[in-house]
């Protein structure tokens, strides 16, 4: 019996050419019963009309799926539409999660944003925020970085600029800060209300704002539990995991005894773990194991790694919130959530 093949479905063609063009703003202003400039300022608004006037414009605008060209309103204004943003790393997660909340911040505003790397390192990053200004971007977003206050302020005297990482507040430069130094406080705290008392720590780069105020946490919390400080404990690292692991390898090639280890970020405790892997030792049974900075990841390693949570997600759309009421000229309203110590299965108490 010979098959017979399925019937051919003629797919109907589009005429583009005699396509319904798409509505235009007076096309809302006819069937709103406005006039065009009242549609323009509602949308930009500016508009001092009555609720039904708003009301019937908005209505129009739904039923007749008009878009505003964003970019011409924006030209008009005499913007871009577009902002800079400055990361440090490009490649790290914990500048993805940041770049996350910035990137649904922007959503639904008409703004596109540009993204460079300065490398934690002020030359670079002056290059990059000039480079960003020659592009004639509408504001700045800093995250983190090397650079001074003072230079900052310069820059954001012409254009906005919102940084991550310190504190500023002027008319056209904001900085919001969290609390690294208690935040390793917590950390320690946590170990030593759990027993130990040997508590090595693997710090961050040298010179960085960050590493140095998580050092001074770590110092207060043994102070203050009336543990002595031994500087043979604390080891330089990067933020990296190479850095974490080489940090807690030479922590055994000195004989140095210890019962637990406060990483300063994240990714150096995903080192200081895998290094503690290769040697036998178990986590938490053998040593304990504390983090800062609770990157997505962190959920997943084995076992989940006890950490101290930054709201790295949330400072994005904040910064980004923040960095168009500049833009804008309106009042800047902004609370940045705590850290918190996010207890999971790295850490227990000493036999």
């Amino acid at each position: 019996m010979t098959a017979v093949p399925p019937p051919t479905r003629t797919l109907p063609l589009i005429d583009h050419d005699n396509a319904a063009p798409p509505s235009t703003l007076i096309d809302v202003a006819r069937h709103a019963g406005v006039s065009p400039s009242t549609v323009s300022r509602i949308l930009n608004g500016t508009a001092k009309v009555s609720e039904d006037k708003r009301t019937a414009v908005m209505a129009a605008i739904e039923k007749m799926h008009f878009a505003p060209n964003q970019m011409a309103q924006g030209l008009k204004k005499g913007r871009s539409m577009t902002i800079g943003i400055v990361v440090q790393d490009i490649s790290s997660p914990f500048f993805d999660e940041t770049l996350r909340g910035v990137d649904d911040g922007l959503k639904g505003t008409g703004y596109a944003s540009v993204i460079v790397s300065g490398h934690w390192n002020a030359v670079e990053e002056t290059e990059r925020i000039r480079l960003l200004l020659a592009r004639k971007v509408d504001g700045i977003i800093l995250l983190s970085g090397h650079l001074g206050d003072d230079t900052i302020l310069q820059f954001a005297n012409q254009r906005p600029i919102v940084s991550t990482g310190r504190e500023l507040r002027t008319k056209s430069a904001l900085g919001f800060k969290l609390d690294n130094e208690n935040g390793a406080f917590m950390a320690v705290r946590h170990l030593v209300e759990l027993g130990h008392r040997r508590i090595a720590f693997v710090t961050g780069p040298s010179h960085h704002r960050d590493a140095d105020e998580r050092l001074i946490g770590y110092k207060r919390a043994l102070a203050e539990s009336d543990i002595a400080y031994d500087d043979k404990l604390v080891v330089g690292g990067d933020f990296h995991e190479s850095g974490g692991l080489l940090a807690v390898n030479h922590l055994f090639e000195t004989n140095q005894q210890f019962t637990a280890v406060f990483a300063a970020n994240d990714l150096s405790a995903y080192g200081v773990r895998l290094c503690l892997y290769r040697k036998g030792i178990r986590v938490p049974d053998d040593i304990s194991l504390v983090g800062f900075d609770d990157l997505p990841g962190s959920s997943y390693t084995t076992p989940p790694l006890t950490t101290i949570r930054q709201p790295l997600y949330d400072m994005g759309r904040i910064a980004t919130n923040a960095l168009l009421a500049l833009i804008n000229g309106e009042p800047v309203m902004a609370q940045i959530p705590p850290l918190e110590l996010v207890v999971r299965e790295t850490t227990r108490r000493v036999r």
